[in-house]
């Protein structure tokens, strides 16, 4: 994948307008109030650098699911109040992403100021990546950044269509950081390369899987996917979640692992327990779940054998949790291993977690700041790992292609 993209640094934006794409698709609680604003807080440089050079920010995204309909809980307005804040300076809001309540508000503008769009997904146009809805959108703007990796998997009218009315689509920082993170990991990784693969189900990773067999040298394998492999391997595995579907494929994936570069590193125990909320928890080995009982995280034993085989890592890419992490019953192995990753930051080694589950969860465990790059798109990051090229990164200007002005 190209990874040679103009970018806002290649840009002087003095007296032009930035259509600029983020993703401020924040967690909202029942009042409306921020919960999470990492993600605002991360399109900040990008933001900074324009408004710096004496350009105008137009900001859009989208928030939620509106399915193309106006619904005021999934208004932009509270996230233009604490992007204003994060400023120190006026956020104009527009009530509208296209037509004259966009345009209109937008004419106003002077150079270093700034506008955010209300949510773009009030249009069904968006998600559907209509041509005129795009070409609406496009003209409130002289240049196109996206700095929104978690949509750039999403051929969407902000991400795609807008683009062929640009002379120019550039990369925001945020969006370069995450393209030089996973692009090496996948392009020219420094070895020995981990991959760590957990979450409820195998459905989901397998092209991930495939695609990273030839990649890697060690694959770990943690989450309620172990029990459909642990199922093709002939274990009992009790009362644990298995998709029945995709036991043959697991079967397939192990076959395939025997005469790949990739070694494959499978829990020697499990957390069980009768169900989600059950206090009494147990320890058992993988093989050998009770009936009645269910599979709920890694054990002492896993943690410890990952701990060894991860030693020497140099490149470690993770991609979801190793149990049930939101009860604390079932966390120590995702905090444990978050905590793992950290020491191995601090030894030299480069660590990418895939956004999503894997996110919060290294946040929770207090160790976000202590490794290398957690990705903002958790289906962005999975597309990359199993190969696959982002519409919202391919429709950006190659350098190669364009002179930067």
């Amino acid at each position: 994948m190209d990874m040679n993209k103009i970018t806002v640094a290649d840009i002087n934006f003095r007296n032009r307008r930035a259509l600029v794409r983020v993703d401020f698709n924040v967690p909202l609680d029942d009042n409306q109030q921020i919960t999470d604003d990492r993600r605002i807080r991360a399109a900040l440089p990008t933001i900074k650098k324009i408004l710096d050079d004496g350009g105008i920010v137009v900001a859009c995204s989208h928030l939620g699911r509106p399915k193309g309909k106006h619904d005021p809980k999934l208004s932009l307005r509270p996230v233009s109040e604490r992007l204003s804040q994060l400023l120190d300076k006026d956020v104009v809001f527009a009530e509208d992403c296209i037509g004259p309540e966009a345009s209109n508000v937008v004419d106003k503008l002077q150079p270093g100021e700034i506008v955010l769009l209300e949510n773009l997904r009030f249009h069904e146009e968006e998600k559907k990546n209509d041509s005129e809805f795009a070409s609406k959108l496009a003209r409130l703007g002289d240049v196109y950044v996206n700095d929104a990796f978690g949509t750039a998997h999403r051929a969407h009218a902000s991400t795609e269509g807008v683009t062929k009315h640009f002379d120019q689509a550039v990369a925001g920082f945020l969006m370069e950081k995450e393209l030089k993170y996973l692009g090496e990991a996948i392009a020219d990784p420094k070895r020995p390369y981990a991959a760590i693969l957990g979450g409820a189900k195998i459905s989901g990773k397998i092209d991930v899987i495939t695609n990273l067999l030839d990649k890697v040298d060690l694959l770990l394998i943690g989450g309620g996917m172990v029990f459909t492999f642990g199922k093709a391997k002939g274990y009992s595995v009790g009362d644990s979640l298995v998709e029945e579907d995709r036991v043959e494929m697991a079967r397939e994936i192990m076959a395939k692992l025997q005469n790949s570069r990739a070694k494959l590193v499978f829990p020697v125990d499990a957390v069980v327990a009768s169900g989600l909320d059950s206090t009494e928890t147990d320890v058992v080995g993988i093989d050998n779940i009770p009936n009645g009982k269910m599979g709920l995280d890694i054990g002492p034993k896993t943690i410890e054998l990952f701990g060894q085989e991860l030693q020497d890592a140099q490149t470690i890419v993770w991609n979801g949790p190793m149990g049930v992490f939101e009860r604390e019953a079932f966390a120590k192995g995702t905090f444990e291993l978050a905590r793992l990753l950290a020491k191995l930051t601090d030894k030299g080694a480069t660590t990418i977690i895939g956004g999503g589950d894997s996110a919060s969860a290294v946040q929770k465990a207090g160790v976000d700041d202590k490794l290398s790059h957690i990705s903002t798109g958790g289906g962005a990051s999975l597309e990359f790992l199993e190969g696959k090229e982002l519409p919202g990164v391919a429709a950006l200007t190659n350098a190669s292609s364009a002179k930067a002005v």
